[in-house]
């Protein structure tokens, strides 16, 4: 296992697990900077993929499992809301068709 290849795959899981980490704190800033990085770091990874050892493929599935995980709460994040939206939509619509009627009284 290369050193520095080892040591870029360590800080790939690293920005993953602080990815990770700002996606569920909603800091959307902080995620595009850290994927970005991340991005960056493993397309210099890329020449070496066919000679990676088991641990360094390891590390890699392991990131690849943090960012299933990452885009799954975002979508979860980007579901609550819609929800909510629909919610403030129905609202007004309500609230409209309530002003309406008691106008006209």
């Amino acid at each position: 296992m290369s050193g520095s290849t080892r040591e870029a795959l360590q800080r790939a899981l690293a920005l993953s697990q602080q990815l990770l980490a700002a996606v569920d704190e909603s800091q959307l800033t902080e995620i595009a900077i850290l994927d970005a990085q991340r991005l960056r770091l493993l397309q210099s990874l890329q020449p070496l993929r066919n000679s990676l050892s088991d641990g360094e493929r390891l590390m890699l599935r392991q990131v690849s499992e943090l960012n299933d995980r990452a885009i799954g709460l975002v979508e979860h994040q980007r579901r609550i809301k819609e929800r909510a939206m629909d919610l403030v939509a129905v609202g007004r619509r309500a609230v409209s068709a309530y002003s309406t009627t008691r106008s006209q009284r």
